[in-house]
């Protein structure tokens, strides 16, 4: 498979030997391993988008708001406006190669304060897509159990498969990058591959589809709300939670050769990529609805499950659901690797309580072990009220989006602002910077306060949106540890010091 660049960035490579020293006029001592390839990391914001989790996991969702029309021309329009945030971003990591990513361009570009908000949301939004992904694989687990073994899944038994799933990719991440790298590699084909099994199948096996009037124009409201635009502005949520995690590319540039090309490419490629395979996911499984309300109402509590089983009978429905269940599995690991990267950067800047501890890197493995705990930790408290509201997996994703996405939107808003004095990688947009940079601010704006609010009506404890709790809570945290941590925090200007330099050798065990 050829994947080429866009004509609009650059094909000079950078050459190998200068990604270490560009670490080093970051500020940064190289001690993570640099042993990821281009493909590698393509592959891990590739696996993170992972159309087989996100389309997934949240069709149920769709198929109650907006329905069918929605989800399809949802899914074109939010990818192209995807695809603009993600070219600003590439370009914005090609200057700026480090694990720290978005909070370090934004402290680069506007300031401490700039870096510091943007930080706390962009860990907010890993943390929380961590929590998305792995609850969602739990789901479609005990859809599996139920399909083979008659298991009816409570809350309380999808929130051990759940935590199970968290201490596997917690265990996987100890290994060190090359085997994150491997496995990655391996869940872009596996990803391909199944969405074409999945497509071919509902395709060819059942003798009944719906009709393209029904897949492209269907609007379906059960949310509860009577506007229908506001109702289809909330259905978004299945595209937009979908395309995101892509700055996992960003996060793994100081363990990529070639980071300054590679890492923007990775951006770019995943989301185009997954832009295509997701479409096409997508119709599949809405043409091969049988049954509307018995989907949406399915007994294996996961709507994509029952198209399956009622298309293709019990065998091929549970052969299938383990093609998407590895590939849950793929894209939670990858996650994994993501925010452990962003706690490790965060806290080697002095950015998080317990920063000593947290920015601690594994001699043996060269990877940063007590952050990968970290994450899984605080991933298994977000789904926690998943045990008492039915709603709460949908905050779950929103919370993922309202963090992670204006967090994208911040270091390319001060791009813009730089204007001139923003000095450009090897990988840059030219004369298409500020067009596609302020589509992308925009868009950004617009999808955050569509995703703070409520998503059924009436509006009880339980069907609330939780999301703006969550956003309110970390921005009132990072606020308070400011003036706690202000004189600790900083990103380094130029070449380490030499107190750095050995609180950063203090932190290898």
């Amino acid at each position: 498979m050829s994947i080429s660049p866009p004509k609009w960035s650059s094909s000079t490579p950078v050459p190998q030997k200068d990604e270490e020293e560009r670490l080093r006029e970051l500020g940064y001592q190289p001690v993570l391993a640099r042993r990821m390839g281009g493909f590698g990391n393509f592959a891990i914001s590739f696996s993170v988008i992972s159309v087989l989790s996100g389309c997934m996991t949240l069709y149920g969702f769709g198929l109650g708001a907006g329905g069918p029309a929605v989800m399809m021309w949802g899914w074109i329009g939010v990818g192209l406006f995807v695809l603009c945030v993600g070219m600003a971003l590439a370009e914005v990591t090609s200057a700026y190669p480090t694990s720290g990513a978005l909070y370090y361009m934004a402290d680069r570009l506007g300031g401490r304060k700039w870096g510091w908000y943007t930080g706390w949301l962009n860990l907010l939004g890993l943390l929380g897509a961590i929590a998305g992904i792995d609850y969602g694989a739990a789901l479609f687990t005990g859809a599996f159990l139920n399909l083979q073994w008659g298991f009816t899944p409570t809350p309380g038994s999808t929130m051990v498969i759940f935590l199970c799933i968290l201490l596997l990719h917690a265990v996987l991440n100890l290994f060190g990058v090359r085997l994150v790298s491997v496995l990655n590699s391996i869940s872009v084909w596996w990803h391909l591959g199944g969405v074409a099994l999945i497509v071919g199948a509902l395709a060819i096996v059942p003798s009944d589809h719906q009709s393209p009037s029904f897949v492209f124009t269907e609007f379906v409201n059960d949310t509860g709300w009577s506007n229908p635009i506001y109702v289809a502005a909330i259905g978004l949520l299945l595209a937009q939670y979908t395309f995101s995690g892509y700055d996992a590319s960003a996060h793994l540039s100081e363990e990529t050769s070639n980071a300054s090309v590679s890492a923007a490419r990775g951006i770019v490629r995943a989301i185009w990529v997954s832009w295509i395979a997701g479409f096409a996911l997508l119709a599949g499984l809405t043409f091969a609805i049988q049954d509307y309300a018995g989907t949406q109402n399915s007994a294996t509590g996961v709507p994509p499950a029952q198209i399956l089983l009622d298309a293709l009978g019990t065998g091929g429905a549970t052969a299938l659901l383990l093609v998407v269940i590895t590939a849950q599995l793929f894209c939670g690991n990858a996650e994994v690797a993501a925010a452990s990267r962003m706690v490790f950067a965060f806290s080697r800047d002095g950015a998080l309580p317990g920063s000593k501890i947290w920015r601690r890197v594994s001699r043996r493995t060269q990877t940063p072990v007590p952050a990968v705990w970290l994450s899984v930790g605080v991933a298994a408290l977000l789904a926690l009220p998943s045990l008492y509201s039915a709603t709460a997996y949908g905050a779950v994703t929103a919370i993922n989006v309202i963090g992670i996405t204006p967090a994208y939107a911040i270091p390319i808003y001060l791009r813009l602002r730089a204007g001139d004095n923003f000095e450009p990688g090897p990988w840059n947009l030219g004369r298409w910077s500020k067009p596609i940079g302020w589509t992308a601010v925009t868009w950004v704006a617009v999808i955050t306060v569509v995703f703070l609010l409520p998503q059924s009506y009436p509006v009880t404890v339980s069907s609330m949106n939780y999301a703006s709790i969550a956003l309110i809570t970390v921005l009132t945290l990072a606020t308070v540890w400011w003036f706690v941590a202000r004189r600790t925090y900083s990103t380094p200007s130029s070449y380490g010091t030499a107190r750095e330099e050995a609180e950063i050798a203090e932190g290898i065990v």
